[in-house]
């Protein structure tokens, strides 16, 4: 009976019973040394007491590599398996366009340590627990352009959402230009569901392209749209103005964000519009459009195993013959 543990097995454990022979068999030889050896009787072991030769000091290496040499050999009749596990995977999966809010007031601080660093950190979990879709990365302020086309390399799109900070475009929103840049990203797709996930802080004041507008050729191209406002309710510390060296300046100002805009964006497109207040409620919004989009598809798992007693076998064989060098040779004894 085949005995596994973990992504091992071993297809004859019943061998593995030989290794309590190991330690009767070399009982047995140390008991019958005497009729091997030539015994010298002393009167006295003082004048050599202390004394220990370097072969005397290797002696008990041609045990440990005997024994081991067994232990091996034994491994080996147990025929060890490492098993191979693979997936066979039929997936219909959904192109996805994340488009992220650059605008200096994502780095308020209502968010830990930001809205734009925790943003980040909750879009590189959901891009972790979708392995299976197509990702896309669109950021946009007062104006907008794509981070990254759609990939199945999910490590390229997490790196350019570490990568993402606030600075890059002129400041502002230009939130219908971002939509429009993730719709151009979406709209040839061939996917059985193309979504939309925008995440802003403020209120649209850039741009050549209305959000509306964007959202009408989004729903033309059945392209879903989820919204998500991140902000805390009331005043927070915000970046109010910049010096010449490029630092912000932060002070307290009111949280504006065009909720009604949002909420009509997601309802034209047959999406939701969702409110962040804090982290938890960020990543709790995130989990739940991962509930709502989910990717259909059938796995087919199954293993093939990959023997190593032939590994174990040469290696035993290999210490056994080295023991036996070594006992005929620089270990030698005399009868």
């Amino acid at each position: 009976m085949k005995l596994e543990i973990g992504s091992y097995a071993l297809v004859s454990p019943g061998y593995l019973l030989l290794l309590l022979l190991i330690p009767l068999i070399y009982y047995w030889l140390h008991r019958s040394r005497k009729r091997y050896h030539t015994q010298l009787t002393l009167s006295s072991l003082q004048p050599v007491r202390g004394i220990h030769a370097w072969r005397e000091r290797l002696v008990p290496v041609r045990q440990v590599l005997w024994i081991t040499g067994l232990a091996c050999i034994v491994l080996a009749l147990a025929r060890p398996q490492r098993s191979l596990q693979e997936e066979e995977v039929k997936a219909e999966g959904i192109d996805i366009c994340l488009v992220m809010d650059l605008s200096s007031s994502m780095l308020a601080k209502d968010f830990q340590p930001d809205r734009l660093e925790a943003s980040k950190a909750v879009a590189i979990e959901f891009v972790d627990k979708r392995p299976y879709d197509r990702f896309g990365l669109v950021v946009f302020a007062g104006e907008s352009y794509t981070q990254s086309p759609l990939t199945l390399d999910h490590r390229v799109i997490q790196d350019q959402l570490s990568s993402l900070r606030c600075g890059l475009l002129d400041d502002g929103t230009a939130i219908g230009m971002g939509l429009a840049s993730a719709v151009n990203r979406l709209k040839d797709s061939e996917a059985k569901s193309k979504v939309i996930i925008l995440l802003t802080d403020g209120v649209n004041n850039r741009g050549y392209i209305q959000p509306l507008q964007a959202a009408e050729i989004a729903k033309q191209y059945n392209i879903k749209v989820y919204t998500i406002g991140v902000g805390t309710a009331g005043e927070a510390l915000t970046p109010v103005s910049r010096r010449s060296d490029g630092q912000y300046v932060f002070g307290y100002a009111n949280v504006e964000i065009d909720e009604n805009l949002l909420k009509q964006i997601a309802e034209e497109t047959g999406g939701q519009y969702f409110r962040a207040l804090n982290e938890t409620g960020l990543r709790s919004i995130y989990d739940e459009i991962d509930q709502l989009e989910k990717t259909e598809m059938d796995v087919t798992v199954f293993k093939r195993y990959k023997d190593l007693y032939r590994n174990f076998a040469w290696f035993g064989l290999a210490l056994l013959l080295f023991e036996f060098l070594l006992g005929n040779t620089l270990l030698k004894t005399l009868p």
